[in-house]
């Protein structure tokens, strides 16, 4: 889920040429080419750009071959419901023998654990069909284990098949409860319902899970070589880091859209249903389906064509695949055949353009605290669209932009909110940290021959000098983080919430294809062209995202692995699970600490106060918020359940946790329901956009009342207030000493 940083972060062009001559050297005496010979390229590819260009790459050893071993077990079967002990202790052989086939490209292990995953994954299909065809019971005291670390290996053939009853008859249960909880309320609004015996109802969950399971292993066996091999290179990357990874084509392609934030489609949100079907969920405001104007939601999609081409019928595909076959070129047409709700069906003609995903855009609103407007600035990611034409939307200017509006209101601070915030691109955040600072250092960057380069903003002046809060939690990560640090370090902002996820690296895109000899490529291309009979366009052997470069605060500190502790912290509900963070993964890379750059301390009239009197202030209304008290115990319960994950299969039980958890989720809402909100409005300038139909207006206002019951934004700006209050104390007594 995080970005990595693209811009301004470049392979040094020594790095290129020596990779350039190495593979050309490993590849020259290639002949012919077949499936196992590309996959092989890939893989020499790969680990010699690791090899030479990586920021600290690892011993490939007996340890490197270990962890390889186990994330390619856990990739494939982290729940444990294919491979039996016997497999694992067959495939023990390579455990330590990685490393040797990584060096001498070896596919040895992947051929293994490929086949076998194959046949066990056709073995397995057997337990979900005999067993869905006889009648759960929900009387009997049992339990499952859904925390597949927790788990051994199933000795044999009848362990793994118990093991797939607990994991149906956990799932039937799950649907059979709704289904009760549902007809329950049917029968209360409804006099002439008819209700179903608890066996019709029994049944009904049965089935409606047989097919869940019949799709997901649909979609398993559409996983063919190249997908598990993609797994198998993407094992060894993640030994090296977590955020090394092997990118396929088309998860480039993907990729690129989601960094930009925009793409070329109709602006049609999609949604599987658990029958299969491909329902619309949400028209985009402004989209070539919104403008065009018959596409409704609830619409199923039965039929998709390209132009003048035959219809495909797309019932029982996979959301994945109808995505790509409505995703195209722009100004290209593509007809959907749907079912509407009152049962008619039609076919509608629409042309593909660009659609802005607005939720990934900054955008503010006025926050009212006593007698102070605060200026709230929401921004999901550092966005920039690298490949778009006449600028696309980048988050530095956007947020340039958010705090002029502000300003232009009259606002006495503003919360910049980064909860969430994976990252994105580096030339935005270091622009973005200008807008607060003016000039001065942001970010110090490292390679791996121990090269350092500070990157500064070059902003003249400050855009906004007023009090600043920012917020973060254990979501906030790279570029967040570099933010948050850096405005900490000048003593500009008060940085509020919980420890931040530690994500403290450089990743670069790097192609495959440019390091394969020229020949052994024509051959890959024609290997290729041959398989697919010329029906489709060769789009390369893939890209890596490669872990380069260390990011350092400009006071010498890593923000890797230990990330940026807040200045005032609050209480959060993921704060003591294990599994988040940079710190759960055992390939993360090391903190350490650099010597700091020349920087001066944040002196304007707005310097922050004592911020142990803003800690004292906020620990005080906390600690008197039974908001945050309710969160508390929320963490202690998800600690509670990532240690023991064991959830009851008797009915009684079952429900009885489900209340439990219930029971705490509703007194959260009667808590936010009875307390005062926050006073939350639109800025002027930004009406005319909202107001522009019914559903912007609907979509606002669910924004607005988000924000309007947020704890978090509540605590944050009663702080800002604290440090408003103070300036003002402290002009009053300059003004009595003049």
């Amino acid at each position: 889920m995080l970005r990595f940083m693209r811009n301004k972060i470049l392979i040094p062009g020594i790095i290129i040429v020596v990779l350039g001559i190495f593979f050309s050297f490993r590849y020259g005496s290639n002949n012919d080419v077949v499936p196992e010979e590309e996959k092989k390229t890939i893989l020499q590819t790969v680990v010699g750009i690791l090899n030479e260009a990586h920021y600290a790459p690892r011993d490939i050893n007996d340890a490197f071959s270990k962890k390889v071993f186990d994330k390619t077990l856990e990739s494939l079967d982290y729940d444990k419901k294919f491979f039996l002990a016997e497999d694992i202790s067959q495939l023990s052989v390579y455990e330590k023998e990685l490393d040797d086939q990584i060096k001498t490209n070896s596919l040895a292990f992947f051929d293994a654990v490929n086949n076998l995953f194959v046949q066990r994954v056709d073995e397995a299909e057997k337990y979900y069909k005999s067993q869905l065809d006889q009648a759960f019971t929900f009387s009997k005291e049992d339990s499952i284990q859904l925390n597949g670390e927790q788990l051994e290996w199933a000795a044999n053939e009848q362990e793994l098949a118990s093991r797939w009853h607990k994991n149906l008859k956990y799932r039937v249960l799950s649907k059979y409860v709704d289904l009760k909880e549902t007809q329950e309320k049917k029968l209360k609004d409804s006099a002439n319902y008819k209700a179903k015996t608890p066996a019709e109802l029994e049944e009904e969950a049965r089935k409606s899970v047989a097919k869940g399971q019949e799709r997901y292993f649909k979609r398993l066996k559409k996983l063919n070589d190249n997908d598990r091999f993609a797994l198998y290179v993407n094992s060894i990357t993640g030994a090296e880091d977590p955020h090394t990874n092997y990118l396929m084509p088309d998860d480039k392609k993907r990729f690129d859209e989601m960094m930009s934030g925009s793409f070329y489609g109709i602006g049609a949100q999609l949604q599987q249903q658990e029958d299969g079907n491909v329902k619309i969920t949400a028209i985009i405001t402004g989209s070539p389906s919104w403008k065009q104007g018959k596409l409704r939601v609830e619409d199923v999609i039965t039929q998709v064509a390209q132009g003048d081409e035959m219809p495909v019928d797309v019932e029982g595909f996979d959301i994945e695949d109808v995505v790509k076959m409505i995703r195209g070129p722009k100004d290209t047409e593509v007809r959907l055949t749907v079912k509407h709700a009152d049962g008619s069906n039609e076919t509608i003609s629409i042309l593909r353009g660009k659609v802005d995903i607005e939720d990934t855009f900054a955008k503010s609103a006025i926050i009212k605290n006593d007698d102070k407007k605060i200026g709230y600035i929401y921004l999901p990611e550092f966005y920039a669209d690298f490949n778009g034409q006449n600028g696309g939307r980048r988050s530095g200017t956007d947020v340039a932009n958010e705090v002029i509006k502000l300003m232009e209101e009259k606002v006495d601070g503003i919360v910049l909110d980064l909860r969430n915030n994976g990252g994105g691109s580096l030339t935005d955040v270091v622009d973005m940290v200008g807008i607060f600072i003016g000039t001065g250092p942001v970010v110090q960057v490292r390679g791996s021959g121990n090269q350092t380069i500070t990157l500064k903003s070059k902003n003249k002046a400050p855009l906004y000098t007023g009090p600043l809060t920012v917020m973060v939690n254990g979501g906030s990560a790279s570029a967040s983080e570099i933010l948050a640090a850096a405005l900490q370090d000048y003593g500009r902002a008060v940085i509020v919430g919980s420890n931040t996820f530690g994500k403290g690296t450089v990743q670069k895109l790097v192609t495959l294809d440019p390091f394969v000899n020229g020949a052994l490529r024509n051959q890959i291309i024609q290997a290729f062209n041959k398989a697919k009979g010329g029906e489709a366009e060769y789009d390369g052997i893939g890209s890596l995202k490669l872990t380069i470069q260390k990011f350092y605060r400009i006071n010498g500190g890593s923000t890797q692995l230990k990330g940026v502790t807040p200045d005032i912290l609050l209480p959060d509900a993921y704060d003591k699970l294990e599994n988040i963070g940079e710190g759960k993964e055992s390939s993360a890379l090391p903190w350490d600490k650099i010597s700091s750059v020349d920087y001066s301390l944040w002196n304007a009239r707005h310097a922050l106060p004592d911020l142990r009197v803003l800690k004292s202030k906020s620990q005080e209304r906390v600690n008197n918020n039974p908001t945050f008290d309710i969160i508390a115990q929320t963490s202690e319960r998800l600690k509670e359940r990532q240690d023991n994950y064991v959830v009851p299969l008797s009915e009684k039980a079952f429900v009885a946790k489900q209340k439990e958890s219930e029971a705490i989720n509703k007194k959260l809402e009667d808590i936010e329901a009875s307390g005062d909100p926050i006073l939350v409005t639109n800025l002027k300038s930004d009406l005319s956009r909202i107001n522009i139909d019914t559903a912007s207006k609907s979509k606002n206002e669910t924004w607005l009342k988000a924000l309007k019951k947020d704890v978090y934004i509540a605590e944050s700006t009663n702080i800002l207030n604290d440090w408003i209050n103070a300036d003002k104390r402290i002009l009053r007594m300059s003004t009595v000493e003049n």
